[in-house]
């Protein structure tokens, strides 16, 4: 039950973030290129330094294991999730899309954090590497209409899949950093969750709030990502031992997370109802205050 009172702590705490840079929003105190600026530094910055602080840990064989688990695991959980999300929402990209991805990056890191402790991160780098490669290959081509388009140079220019990269590196090399460059790692990070969800609350200022809870089509897609897609990776988590357990909590937190804002961007981007895509995240969202919390008090009792 612990687990479950500090998860539902963060989640109030995230989301008064979130009326926070909506009321900023209203007040235009942050305008649309403001909240860009945000995210921009969300990206390029803090979410890069969320993952290098995790993996400048120490390496043994537990953690060599652990990690070669969540890489498998990340592979067969996004897998799992783009294949039921391609059966419910075929016929609608943008659905298929907020449905196949989840934002463990400014959604899921925070909690994870929360619940567990900082270097609960490293098993969910692989997981977000691997969705961003996803989200910019599948994703854009499920958007778009067309077949998968893979561009290495976009996707190892990509700061997550950079930050990742160096993780591994001085994770299996042992090297040092200095101790001034580690603070300035640490203390990036620790920006992650209020700027995360001001931004956040941009969106959901942006949203009718009156016609978005009246959209079934929203409560569908919310269905999907927040309750069938992480039940059916709980299942699959359930076939690893419990000597996994924070690994396991991380993969399901991750999986677990409402929809990625960055199907408005891309939306956007792509000259699709980028209104639509904004009401699939911040409904998510919302009612991932219920589903998150549930889920995780449910797998605790089923896996301790």
């Amino acid at each position: 039950m612990e687990i479950v009172l500090i998860l539902l702590k963060r989640l109030i705490i995230m989301f008064i973030f979130m009326g926070i840079g909506a009321l900023l929003y209203k007040r235009k105190y942050i305008t649309d290129e403001g909240s860009k600026s945000f995210a921009n530094l969300l990206i390029y910055l803090v979410l890069p330094c969320v993952i290098l602080n995790a993996f400048m840990s120490e390496r043994t064989p537990e953690k060599i294991k652990a990690l070669g688990i969540s890489i498998l695991f990340a592979v067969v959980l996004l897998s799992l999730s783009m294949l039921v999300s391609r059966l419910l929402f075929k016929k609608d990209p943008i659905r298929h899309f907020a449905s196949a991805f989840s934002n463990p990056g400014f959604f899921g890191i925070p909690l994870i954090i929360a619940v567990l402790n900082d270097k609960a991160v490293f098993y969910v780098g692989p997981f977000i590497a691997c969705l961003n490669i996803l989200q910019w290959t599948y994703g854009v081509a499920t958007l778009k209409e067309e077949k998968i388009k893979v561009n290495l140079k976009t996707i190892f220019g990509s700061p997550f899949i950079i930050a990742f990269l160096l993780g591994i590196i001085l994770f299996f090399s042992g090297i040092t950093l200095p101790g001034i460059l580690t603070d300035v790692i640490g203390t990036s990070a620790s920006l992650n969750t209020p700027i995360a969800m001001i931004v956040s609350g941009v969106y959901l200022a942006k949203a009718d709030l009156k016609a978005m809870f009246s959209n079934a089509k929203l409560y569908v897609i919310s269905a999907s990502r927040l309750l069938l897609i992480p039940v059916l990776s709980a299942v699959l988590l359930s076939l690893l031992p419990n000597e996994y357990y924070d690994l396991k909590i991380s993969l399901l937190i991750a999986s677990a997370c409402p929809v990625g804002s960055n199907v408005a961007v891309y939306a956007q981007l792509h000259n699709k109802n980028y209104v639509y895509a904004v009401e699939t995240v911040v409904m998510s969202t919302i009612l991932s205050i219920l589903s998150i919390p549930v889920l995780l008090y449910v797998a605790q009792g089923i896996w301790r």
